[in-house]
């Protein structure tokens, strides 16, 4: 009954006209990030980050993070439904997840169906996001509960298995992986020490003493890195885009999308609780299984409408799910909820088992507002489709010097030093020379955002053991969390000696 009262709160703050607002912005950017091929999610809210914090700017520090963090997972559910629409229309991926959904989404294009793939998309999308919401209300509540018996030791053990797991399955080869975590951790201490107040890594340089700012650091890596990348790699768009024609689908394709949607749902939202897993591995697996339980399995890949009724139901539920580790536990587990966490972070709210008894608005009032932004979603996609279908026209010379001036000026406005604009873009060279040989710049993130936090718990830990390392292997649960990270680095490994092909997530 408690967790119903915190619900309906939640929707009472949700519900307020500004938060309304920043919603429905959320969810529309989100779907145009998602249309526009290589911007991704990541990218999309890392970008918004500065915008939300000089537009919540005026507000108290709790409302301005609700409204902030609430349009950010806007941005991140809507671009995962968006990625769907180049997938399907045009044979392009507008992030890794959808890369599943091209198989038989743009056969169905091909087919003369493609106004009924995008609203079986639309649909599976909204399904999925309410069956993750549910799941999110559910657990919610009990795994804070259970966190919050967690001491230093069993904390740290829990943020080593969130970097193992993102490592063990970002980018093509587990070692770049690691070498980019190790890179983000080491990043992370630079600045003045908390408890010794010895200054780190700094050379003397004042502006250093508090450290890197992860804003200008993800915005670098992601939004800038993207936009060097499109500019020296001139990509001619190849695709034919296909017309979309009748948008409703037909009785019998929505017979044929329940079962898939309701599978998909449900395997993607227990995948998208894993840390690491995330959207894409989501989004193959419920394919795989698919095409496994189906009939006619002759038909996948040829523009079964079960083909794209599943994975986009499962990437949409994943990223619900993503969200339970990080605002029960504090563990992101993927680049994108990393973001999110930096940015709560930003505005001294500290995800994790405390969210919901220090700052019940800000987490039920984010819980509420995706139940909101779903429907958002589902009323804007169905209507909008041919209106989405042609951002995909939009020219690279009008979006490139528009995602700049938001990067450059969106930095300025919350740090006001120039040597955040030079960080900004030696950032945004470093994301694309790391993008272009094959090293994944989510683990970098991630050991950025978890570095201070795994030292701090490291160091309370060793303080009540007077140094002694065994602190972690003696706690029960600290030794299991060790074991897993053990594991979830190794299995691959011996999969690939092994000649096994590794479905990798690209999403981090």
């Amino acid at each position: 009954m408690e967790t119903l009262q915190f619900l309906g709160d939640g929707f009472a703050l949700a519900m307020q006209w500004h938060n309304l607002v920043f919603a429905f912005f959320g969810v529309l950017i989100g779907t145009a990030v998602g249309v526009l091929p290589g911007i991704g999610p990541m990218s999309g809210v890392a970008l918004l980050i500065p915008v939300t914090a000089t537009i919540t700017s005026g507000l108290d520090p709790e409302s301005a993070a609700t409204s902030s963090i609430i349009l950010l997972a806007g941005v991140y559910y809507g671009a995962m439904y968006g990625g769907s629409t180049t997938s399907i229309l045009l044979n392009t991926p507008g992030e890794s997840s959808s890369v599943v959904t091209t198989l038989d989404g743009y056969q169905m294009a091909k087919n003369g169906r493609a106004g009924a793939a995008l609203a079986i998309a639309a649909i599976g999308s909204f399904v999925a996001g309410i069956v993750a919401l549910v799941g999110l209300v559910i657990l919610a509540e009990p795994l804070s509960n259970v966190a919050l018996s967690f001491g230093p030791a069993e904390y740290f053990s829990l943020m080593i298995l969130g970097l193992c797991a993102v490592s063990g399955l970002a980018g093509k080869s587990m070692t770049k992986a690691l070498i980019m975590t190790i890179v983000g951790l080491l990043l992370a201490t630079i600045g003045m020490d908390n408890v010794s107040g010895v200054a780190r890594f700094t050379y003397n340089i004042p502006v250093l003493y508090s450290g890197l700012e992860f804003l200008t650091v993800a915005v670098g890596l992601f939004a800038l890195g993207e936009v060097f990348k499109t500019i020296l790699h001139k990509e001619d768009d190849d695709g034919e885009i296909a017309k979309v024609g009748r948008v409703f689908p037909t009785k019998k394709d929505l017979k044929d999308s329940t079962a898939p949607i309701l599978r998909g749902s449900l395997l993607g939202f227990f995948i998208g609780v894993l840390p690491g897993a995330g959207a894409t591995l989501a989004s193959f697996f419920s394919y795989i299984t698919e095409k496994k339980v189906s009939k006619n399995r002759e038909n996948f890949g040829k523009g079964a409408i079960e083909g794209v009724a599943a994975p986009e139901s499962a990437n949409n539920a994943a990223s619900g799910g993503a969200m339970i580790p990080l605002l029960t536990l504090g563990i992101p587990g993927s680049g994108t909820t990393a973001i999110l966490m930096g940015a709560l972070i930003m505005y001294n709210i500290q995800p994790g088992p405390l969210l919901f008894t220090d700052h019940p608005n800000v987490a039920w009032g984010l819980i509420a507002s995706m139940f909101i932004g779903n429907l958002m979603l589902l009323a804007l996609n169905m209507p909008l489709v041919k209106v989405f279908a042609k951002i995909i026209e939009t020219p690279k010379k009008y979006l490139l010097p528009f995602i700049i001036a938001i990067s450059i000026f969106g930095v300025y406005a919350v740090q006001f030093t120039t040597f955040d604009l030079l960080l900004l873009l030696g950032c945004g060279v470093a994301g694309y020379y790391l993008t272009k040989n094959d090293f994944p710049v989510a683990p970098l993130v991630l050991g950025l955002v978890l570095g201070p936090m795994i030292e701090n718990n490291m160091r309370r830990a060793l303080t009540i053991s007077n140094g002694d390392f065994m602190i972690f292997l003696q706690k029960p649960l600290s030794l299991s969390f060790l074991i897993i990270a053990v594991l979830w680095m190794v299995i691959p490994m011996i999969l690939k000696m092994r000649g096994k092909s590794v479905i990798i997530n690209e999403e981090g």
